[in-house]
């Protein structure tokens, strides 16, 4: 079974400096959901990888996040796709955590607990952090311009000349499932 590894923010939903706090503040990216059911189509199954340091800021507690989540799996499940599990970072970036993004901790949990071929994981995701974390990993990082990627892509250009990137989580998938057809 293939995995892909997806950030939330920027990629699924729109980002927002302001924090995601509630389920109605929560808003998908056009297209991003289809994207996913149809990666589930070709056999792919998804995990999200997401800094949830809001929880750490007091902007919103794990119940909040559980609803918000809820709102992600009923709208994807709408359009006929799934994500296996949500894993999370719910620390503040001074903590020094292992888990949180550009540190590869959250998958590494997805490894200890799905039967994951890191080197063989493309991580899609719209920022500097995803790529460094994925790269960390030996995972096949994907820069989508959605999100912060644009930014990131113009900031970080040397150094992300080797990573493919994508308008948006659509095209990324199209690229995803044409490379596994090889």
């Amino acid at each position: 079974m293939t995995f892909v590894i997806l950030d939330r923010d920027g990629v699924i939903n729109y980002e927002s400096r302001e924090y995601i706090k509630s389920p109605e503040e929560w808003l998908p990216i056009p297209g991003s959901l289809e994207a996913i059911a149809e990666l589930n189509r070709h056999g792919f199954r998804i995990l999200i990888a997401t800094n949830q340091s809001g929880i750490a800021r007091g902007y919103y507690d794990l119940a909040m996040l559980d609803l918000i989540h809820e709102k992600l799996m009923m709208e994807l499940a709408a359009v006929g796709g799934h994500v296996e599990e949500i894993f999370f970072c719910p620390h503040h970036p001074d903590d020094g955590c292992v888990c949180r993004k550009p540190k590869a901790g959250l998958l590494y949990q997805m490894q200890e607990k799905y039967p994951l071929d890191l080197a063989h994981t493309f991580f899609i995701g719209d920022s500097y952090v995803d790529v460094l974390a994925a790269q960390s990993a030996g995972c096949l990082p994907i820069l989508v311009l959605s999100g912060n990627g644009q930014i990131v892509l113009k900031k970080h250009a040397a150094e992300l000349i080797h990573v493919p990137s994508f308008v948006d989580l659509a095209h990324a998938a199209s690229y995803v499932i044409e490379r596994n057809k090889s």
